[in-house]
């Protein structure tokens, strides 16, 4: 049997899911976006617009690519402006993050593998001694 082709919308698809179009969370089950190797965003941030609380992945690499625009990557005790098309910061498990669209701005962001849970909000990066 072939494997299904998918055409679709990245922008629409993700719409129910935060811009993730990709991941463990899609369902039916048998959709083939619908995978735990990965999860894949497409995000259109609005000047200005910007993460309030921190988040942390305890399982999965995270790869963030700005495809337009100027955009603000925040980790304890760094910040990574993205401001040329391919742009991009990598980071592994564990790291805190937040961000900032200092233009309207158009970012992918890949995950890996797409764990269940594995991803939270936290208050600060000073809560990190409590989540481990």
């Amino acid at each position: 049997m072939q494997p299904e082709i998918v055409f679709g919308n990245a922008h629409i698809d993700g719409a129910d899911c935060r811009g993730w179009f990709m991941g463990n969370f899609i369902t039916p089950f048998n959709n083939p976006r619908s995978t735990q190797d990965l999860e894949v965003k497409l995000a259109i941030h609005k000047a200005g617009e910007m993460r309030p609380e921190w988040s942390i992945n305890q399982e999965s690499t995270t790869l963030s690519i700005l495809i337009h625009g100027r955009f603000r990557l925040e980790i304890p005790d760094k910040n990574f402006v993205l401001s040329k098309e391919g742009d991009y910061v990598l980071w592994p498990p564990g790291i805190a993050h937040s961000w900032y669209a200092e233009t309207d701005s158009t970012i992918l962001t890949v995950r890996w593998p797409s764990t269940a849970g594995s991803s939270m909000p936290i208050q600060s990066p000073l809560e990190l001694s409590n989540v481990f």
